[in-house]
């Protein structure tokens, strides 16, 4: 592995010490690697850069950005935010599982950290909202470096609490965020698929851009259990004994069922839908994440 897909890892980000450290790692790991294969050809323009056009003034070019890229940049000083985004995280009991790695929610909130620092860094507005059965939490955007520091200290101690109503919570939100923007949710989507459908289509029908990160454990995508186990509800506490091997074809059958209505669904509704689970690295979701910022303009 390339020195910069290290800091790409979760495995390596989560023995880091500070939240701060982990997200401008992840950050500037991935911008690194846009600039190698597979992503090569593929370029970011952040809010403070614009390429060099003939008639610039040289003394504007940005030396460190061309030693790093090859390519000229004019560094621009001041620029008003055009965007404004909401970072929805998951924190119920179900985000809380782990069958080997790191938990749901502590990928989440890693991939919540990132995404903040690389927003900041283009000059829009971010804000964080941790849900579970309600709103737990709500950072309002803001586009200034400090925010930073604000959204990290709310990740660095949230906890899994509570059971999940994703559905009222969407409902709830698009109702209170008037202006458009970016809605990006962060969770493992385990609630009522229905309702959870019902809730993203009223992000689109108040006009907003929606990007879903849906976040699972890889057991719960393989369920590859290899001994007789009991497994219990982080949220309820209900409790179930099961020899894994005689249910998991029909298990993988309905997750499999239930992650392509997902996908479905938010396509039909012009959704980004983008699945992952606590073992992919960072980069797949930053570089949705670029995509979907880039067609915004």
């Amino acid at each position: 592995m390339e020195d910069y897909r290290r800091f790409l890892n979760p495995e390596l980000i989560s023995r880091l010490s500070s939240m701060e450290m982990k997200a401008r790692l992840v950050v500037e790991g991935f911008i690194t690697g846009l600039h190698r294969s597979p992503y090569h050809g593929f370029s970011v323009e952040f809010a403070e850069h614009r390429q060099y056009m003939p008639g610039d003034p040289i003394r504007n070019i940005d030396w460190k950005v061309f030693g790093k890229t090859d390519r000229f940049y004019i560094k621009e000083f001041e620029e008003e935010t055009n965007l404004k985004a909401h970072i929805l995280l998951d924190a119920s009991g179900s985000m809380a599982y782990r069958s080997d790695g790191m938990a749901k929610l502590e990928y989440g909130c890693y991939l919540a950290a990132a995404l903040t620092y690389l927003m900041l860094k283009q000059k829009d507005a971010v804000g964080l909202v941790l849900f579970a059965k309600g709103i737990r939490k709500y950072v309002p955007p803001r586009s200034a470096r400090t925010h930073l520091h604000e959204v990290l200290k709310e990740l660095d101690r949230v906890e899994p609490a509570e059971t999940t109503d994703v559905s009222a919570t969407f409902h709830q939100l698009a109702e209170r965020i008037r202006r458009r923007g970016l809605i990006v949710i962060i969770s493992d989507l385990l609630d009522e698929p229905d309702k959870i459908i019902h809730g993203l289509k009223h992000f689109r029908h108040n006009k907003h851009e929606v990007l879903v990160f849906h976040t699972l454990d890889p057991f719960e995508k393989s369920f590859a259990y290899q001994r007789e186990a009991i497994f219990r509800d982080l949220e309820t506490g209900e409790e179930i004994s099961t020899q894994p091997w005689h249910i998991r074809g029909e298990y993988v059958r309905q997750m499999t069922a239930l992650t392509d209505r997902y996908r479905r669904e938010c396509r039909d509704s012009l959704i980004d839908y983008v699945p992952l689970d606590t073992s992919v690295p960072f980069d797949r979701a930053l570089f949705a994440y670029l995509r979907k910022r880039g067609r915004l303009g």
